[in-house]
């Protein structure tokens, strides 16, 4: 049975590591709860790269993303983590993210502490708004969301510009002021790693990114540190490049895909992941019987 939004709270406990895969779109959500996880991460930089070729640089509108939410809310059974980016603006401009998002489908929403428009959290050049100002705009989204079972986890890229200590006082003020988990991204090193869960003791989100400034460990190292869930938020989009690449650059080469079949996806594996059967269902039940 999938999980439901109100026992999201209770999944992401610390030492829970709960993987938390990235879907850009609807076809990766699909995969997702077809390979069994529970909760999916809608990433930000997945949108911005799959849907419109940008780089994850803040140039996705909270409508554009909203629409997308929808179409994955469609798709994706259990629990979907949101990236909000930096809620689009002031803290007016984030209760109506909240609120606009809870509405398409957002079970949990990340909000984080970078100047708008934002960038990666592993890109350099990054620059965070005032503490005092994050935590406003926190009390905004935490006061917006009409069902107290929308989390709100608020995520600091303060280790860059600031330092690994004010990142961790960030987070601590952010939870202070009603997040219900923080995010300390992109630490550097197993040291800074293991510090974020020992010091702030309640629910925390750690991101991995393939290439990323943050070491990779084991599922089983990451919940004996004590973090609450781990974010993968590209690996099936950069899977997806990868296996484009092979059978285009096949296709290119060969004129023809010949044996380089055996890189795509059966025809029909490819329709049942997107539940035609139940189209096809639909279909019969609704023909005309005259």
């Amino acid at each position: 049975m999938p999980v439901a939004r109100r026992e999201l709270r209770n999944l992401l406990v610390p030492g829970a590591g709960v993987l938390l895969p990235g879907v850009s779109n609807a076809l990766t959500a699909r995969v997702v709860a077809d390979l069994g996880f529970p909760v999916a991460y809608v990433t930000g930089a997945g949108i911005a790269n799959t849907s419109f070729g940008f780089p994850d640089i803040g140039l996705v509108s909270v409508t554009e993303l909203a629409d997308h939410v929808a179409a994955i809310r469609e798709a994706f059974p259990g629990p979907l983590m949101v990236d909000a980016d930096t809620g689009f603006g002031n803290a007016l401009n984030m209760a109506r993210t909240v609120r606009l998002l809870e509405r398409a489908g957002a079970d949990a929403l990340q909000i984080e502490d970078q100047v708008f428009p934002k960038r990666c959290g592993h890109f350099s050049g990054k620059q965070v708004i005032p503490a005092a100002e994050m935590v406003q705009k926190l009390k905004a989204a935490v006061d917006a969301r009409h069902d107290r079972d929308v989390l709100i986890i608020a995520r600091t890229d303060a280790i860059a510009p600031e330092g690994f200590e004010s990142a961790l006082a960030r987070a601590a003020a952010y939870h202070e002021a009603g997040a219900d988990l923080t995010f300390v991204e992109a630490p550097t090193s197993l040291e800074q790693m293991a510090e974020i869960p020992r010091r702030l003791p309640w629910p925390q989100i750690l991101n991995i990114v393939m290439g990323g400034r943050t070491p990779e460990l084991t599922n089983a190292k990451v919940r004996e540190m004590g973090f609450a869930g781990v974010i993968y938020a590209n690996v099936a989009l950069q899977a997806a490049v990868l296996g484009m690449q092979a059978a285009l650059g096949e296709l290119k080469r060969q004129g023809h895909m010949g044996d380089a079949a055996k890189l795509v996806v059966d025809f029909s594996e490819r329709q049942r992941l997107v539940v035609k059967h139940e189209y096809d269902a639909l279909e019969r039940k609704y023909a005309d019987k005259s």
